[in-house]
């Protein structure tokens, strides 16, 4: 389980991005401002156009327990398959992991070894030690946060000057604050913010690097801090794909594998 865990930490902050809103989308710049309520609807519809996804490039993570980078690939098939490929140095693979609603394999290349197990939330938090829900972790890897809750919401505050946007929404229940920042001109959340009702600033998110990929706008540079526990991902995409019918999802390993049931 060590060896596991050794390789699943590389994954570990990238996954609060699905807590920071990097919410892809592509709006029409418009003379007068945009109500608070079509702005968030804009951002959702945006969010729900990316039904197939590919992507790679690199990962760096900054820790108390890590520094290191990785090239990975990953593929996401909504709304029920997240694959991803991690790869060492001359592209050497190290590890395969393929997640669905039902159940998982993660395959240790390099000991040949084989994890297996029904998907739930004990599972998800285990192998990504973050407590989300499966579409959530899908969200995190494509750089788009789920606004579903706000729809319907009136911001706390909500600003406007020139072309930049600025949201914050207040949770009473858990006395967290959320702030979003949003240049019309780079098409998306460009900064994001999330705040103890004390002041205490527990994550940060910038965004940068858009492009239009099949009419929707998404970064290619993200930079994510965790404050509490000093973490930090930088993920650095060279190549992104959506909405293509030659997107799939291959789960290949050896005959003479070691499998595991976790």
């Amino acid at each position: 389980m060590k060896k596991l865990n050794a390789l699943l930490l590389t994954f570990i902050i990238i996954l609060f991005l699905s807590a920071s809103g990097c919410a892809p989308t592509n709006i029409v710049r418009e003379k007068a401002s945009l109500s608070a309520e079509r702005l968030i609807k804009k951002l959702e519809a945006n969010r729900r156009k990316i039904l197939t996804f590919e992507g790679s490039g690199t990962l760096i993570v900054n820790s108390n327990q890590l520094n290191t980078s990785a090239f990975f690939k990953v593929t996401l098939i909504k709304p029920d398959s997240i694959s991803l490929l991690i790869m060492g140095p001359f592209g050497i693979e190290l590890a395969q992991i393929l997640v669905t609603k039902d159940d998982f394999k993660f395959y240790d290349v390099l000991h040949n070894t084989l994890f297996i197990g029904e998907t739930n939330e004990r599972v998800l938090k285990d192998i990504f030690r973050i407590n989300l829900p499966f579409s959530d972790l899908m969200d995190a890897f494509i750089g788009s946060v789920n606004l579903t809750k706000h729809l319907y919401k009136e911001p706390s505050t909500y600003t406007v000057i020139e072309d930049v946007y600025k949201l914050t929404y207040a949770d009473s229940s858990q006395n967290l604050i959320s702030n979003y920042t949003i240049d019309m001109n780079k098409l998306g959340i460009v900064d994001y913010k999330l705040i103890e009702r004390t002041g205490n600033v527990i994550l940060t998110g910038q965004y940068s690097k858009f492009k239009m990929i099949e009419n929707v706008a998404v970064p290619f540079e993200i930079d994510v801090q965790n404050r509490r526990e000093n973490q930090q991902v930088k993920i650095h995409y060279k190549k992104i794909v959506t909405n293509s019918k030659d997107i799939s999802i291959s789960f290949y390993i050896p005959e003479d594998v070691k499998i595991l049931r976790w």
